[in-house]
């Protein structure tokens, strides 16, 4: 199994990956420093100036203009992103800051749904997508899971490295240990991520090996999979290793949920630009690379708990 970006599919994220109906009204908005919505200005100046940033003129004329990056995320993916009093803070906007800094320019993040943020890419709506979406040949190509061509596809910035989770109730009353474990019970997930996916292809090895089918249950947002788990209407629910430790943690005060120890297929997390703008993407690997050298980078993950995903140096399409 792959991760979310696991909440995205390729028609959109993770991951890929792969944003549902958020409980926050209206877009959400935040920029490398500060907050903003929709249609509206930065509620606080910039937190680097353009003359001073090393990579600055390594962007494309239109974003050096404007000062701004425009992100789509799905922000309810604690610790990686999710909304705190308003803003949608974690990993990811943090590690947007950093590259904020490097590039001179601010990060505006929008939250919205997981399954049309690959979408909103190619559209034009966003610059960027940065949302744990796993980076991987399907969505580079732009194929469906039968490998029909839906789209253009993407490129990706991979900046982080996550495993996939299995997450049961508190005491694991089912007695979960494996993924063959999971045959013939419901399993809960996002709609539109690998993880989905991955399931439906656990699923199959269930029936070839003799035994019954997944039942899958999909839901619009993760939140909504995990109260599927808490009230047992499923066995088990699927996610990124880090999300689902930080959930673990936090849920009914550690006391809801438990996550499995094996992590199942590593894979990287990248920042999605179009094909096209092939000036974006290769300024934003400098950038990563850079924030890991300065450091800047591992204090990010550190603060979130996230260091089990870092990596050395930063990726264009290093997805399988």
């Amino acid at each position: 199994m792959t991760a979310r970006s696991t909440r995205h599919t390729t028609a959109a994220r993770t991951r890929l990956a792969a944003v549902g109906s958020l409980a926050v009204a209206g877009a959400l908005l935040l920029t490398a420093c500060g907050d903003q919505t929709e249609g509206g200005g930065s509620s606080s100046e910039s937190s680097t100036s353009s003359d001073k940033a090393p990579l600055f003129s390594k962007l494309p004329a239109d974003i050096q203009k404007s000062g701004v990056i425009k992100v789509g995320t799905n922000a309810e993916y604690a610790p990686m992103e999710s909304v705190d009093g308003g803003k949608i803070v974690g990993v990811d906007p943090d590690i947007a800051a950093a590259l904020g800094k490097q590039l001179g320019v601010e990060f505006q993040f929008t939250s919205g749904g997981f399954d049309t943020l690959i979408t909103a890419v190619n559209t034009g709506r966003y610059n960027v997508a940065m949302s744990s979406i796993t980076d991987n040949k399907q969505r580079q190509e732009g194929l469906d899971d039968k490998g029909k061509k839906l789209g253009e596809g993407v490129d990706f910035v991979d900046y982080f490295t996550a495993g996939t989770a299995v997450y049961v109730q508190k005491g694991n009353p089912k007695g979960i240990k494996t993924l063959d474990d999971l045959c013939g019970q419901t399993v809960a997930v996002q709609r539109g991520t690998t993880y989905e996916e991955a399931l439906q292809a656990q699923s199959k090895t269930c029936t070839g090996g003799g035994k019954k089918a997944l039942k899958i249950e999909s839901f619009e947002n993760d939140t909504e999979a995990q109260t599927r788990v808490k009230s047992g209407g499923a066995v088990a629910g699927v996610n990124d290793y880090p999300v689902a430790v930080d959930m673990a943690r936090k849920a009914g005060g550690g006391n809801t949920f438990e996550v499995l120890e094996k992590q199942y297929e590593a894979a990287p997390f990248g920042i999605v630009v179009d094909k096209k703008n092939t000036q974006l993407r290769d300024a934003l690997k400098e950038a990563v690379d850079a924030i890991i050298k300065d450091g800047s980078y591992q204090k990010v993950l550190e603060k979130w708990g996230a260091e089990s995903g870092a990596i050395k140096s930063a990726a264009i399409n290093g997805g399988k």
